[in-house]
C-alpha cells in the first residue's frame, strides 16, 4: 500500500523530564510514511516549553504551539490545527506504544474504512498497589465490558483509547469540544459515529498505561469520570446503559443498607453482599500477581466503583452547559 503522512498530536503540560523520550519515541516508529509531531504546550510550572523550543529547533519533523488554557481537549484542537496530514494520531506524553502502532492503525483504517481507531488501554502497574489497580481496571467487574480496557475482537465500537482519524471526520464534526475537560474522546466519537463515521477497536494496538499512584489520586479520577459521563448521558440521549448506572446504584444502595441497618438489620446483607463481591473478585484477578497487590484489589475496585458513582450522583446540571450540545438545544 501507499503510506500516507501522519501528524502525530500531542497535549504537553508540565513534562520537562519525559517530553524528550516522548517525541523520540513516535520518531522511532516503525512507519514507512512521513511523520511530523505538533506539541501544545501548556502554562508548565517546570522547562516543559523550553525542552519543547528546543526539539523543535532541532528537527523540522516538530511543531510547538500554545495552549494557554493548558486544558486537554483544546490541546488538541491547536495541535490539529498545526498539523497538516490526512491523518492525525493522539498520542500522550506517558503512552507506551509497540514500534508497529501507526503501521496498524494506518492498516487498519485502509481496510475497515473506518474514521477512528484505536486499541487497549493496557494497564500496568510498577508499585503493589499500580499493579492492584492494573487489575481492577482491565477486570470487567472493575470497568464493564468495554474492549478497549479488558480486550476482545476487533469491530465497531462505541470509543477507543487514544485514536487514529481520518482529519476529514475530525473536521466533518469540529474537533473536540472544548468544553469536555473528561470524557471529550467518547463525546466526539459519538458525534463521528452520530454523523454516518465507524469508530474502529483495533486490539493490537496496545498502548502501557500506568495507573495512579495513589488511593486519593484513582478516586479523583474516577470521580470525574463519572461526573462528566452524566454531562454526556444527558446532553446525548440514549447514550446511557447498564454499566454506567452500575456504580451509582452500587453507591445507594450501600450507602442507604449502611444507615438503614440501624433501623432493620437485614439493610446491612446489601454492604455486606457488595464487599463479598469485591473480595471474591480478588482470587481470579489476583493470579500471577504479588502477594502484597492481591489484598488491595477490593480497595482498588471499591474505590473505582463509588467514586465513579459519586460523581455521577452528584454531578451538576451547570456542568458542560457551555458545550456545543448544549448551545444548540438552547437555540
Amino acid at each position: 500500500m501507499s503510506w500516507p503522512s501522519v501528524s502525530v498530536v500531542m497535549p504537553v503540560l508540565n513534562e520537562e523530564h519525559h517530553l524528550a523520550a516522548a517525541v523520540e519515541h513516535v520518531l522511532e516508529q516503525d512507519y514507512p510514511g512521513e511523520l511530523e509531531i505538533a506539541l501544545a504546550v501548556g502554562p508548565s510550572k517546570d522547562r516543559t516549553r523550553e525542552v519543547a523550543d528546543g526539539i523543535a529547533a532541532a528537527d523540522t519533523r516538530v511543531t510547538v504551539v500554545d495552549n494557554p488554557s493548558g486544558k486537554t481537549p483544546s490541546a488538541l484542537n491547536a495541535a490539529i490545527g498545526a498539523s497538516t496530514h490526512d491523518i492525525v494520531a493522539r498520542i500522550d506524553g506517558h503512552a507506551m506504544m509497540p514500534s508497529d502502532y501507526l503501521r496498524v492503525a494506518v492498516e487498519t483504517l485502509d481496510e475497515t474504512g473506518a474514521d477512528n481507531v484505536g486499541g487497549i488501554m493496557a494497564a500496568e502497574g510498577v508499585s503493589a498497589w499500580e499493579k492492584a489497580v492494573a487489575a481492577a481496571m482491565t477486570s470487567k467487574i472493575g470497568v464493564g465490558n468495554a474492549r478497549f480496557h479488558t480486550g476482545g475482537e476487533g469491530g465497531p465500537a462505541d470509543t477507543v483509547y487514544l485514536g487514529v482519524f481520518r482529519r476529514s471526520a475530525l473536521e466533518r464534526v469540529g474537533g473536540y469540544d472544548e468544553a469536555f475537560l473528561r470524557a471529550q474522546d467518547w463525546e466526539m466519537n459519538h458525534r463521528i459515529r452520530q454523523t454516518g463515521g465507524t469508530v474502529w477497536f483495533q486490539p493490537r494496538m496496545r498502548v502501557t498505561y500506568r495507573p495512579r499512584r495513589t488511593v486519593g489520586l484513582l478516586a479523583k479520577q474516577y470521580f470525574h469520570y463519572g461526573r462528566w459521563r452524566r454531562v454526556v448521558a444527558r446532553q446525548h440521549k440514549g447514550t446511557i446503559n447498564l454499566r454506567y448506572l452500575a456504580p451509582p446504584v452500587a453507591l445507594a444502595g450501600n450507602l442507604a443498607g449502611l444507615v438503614g441497618g440501624f433501623l432493620w438489620w437485614p439493610l446491612w446483607l446489601v454492604p455486606g453482599a457488595y464487599l463479598a463481591l469485591v473480595i471474591g473478585a480478588t482470587l481470579p484477578l489476583g493470579r500471577g500477581l504479588p502477594a502484597a497487590s492481591r489484598p488491595m484489589i477490593p480497595l482498588a475496585l471499591a474505590t473505582m466503583h463509588m467514586s465513579w458513582g459519586a460523581g455521577f450522583i452528584t454531578s451538576p446540571p451547570s456542568l458542560g452547559s457551555d458545550s456545543r450540545t448544549a448551545q444548540a438545544a438552547q437555540g
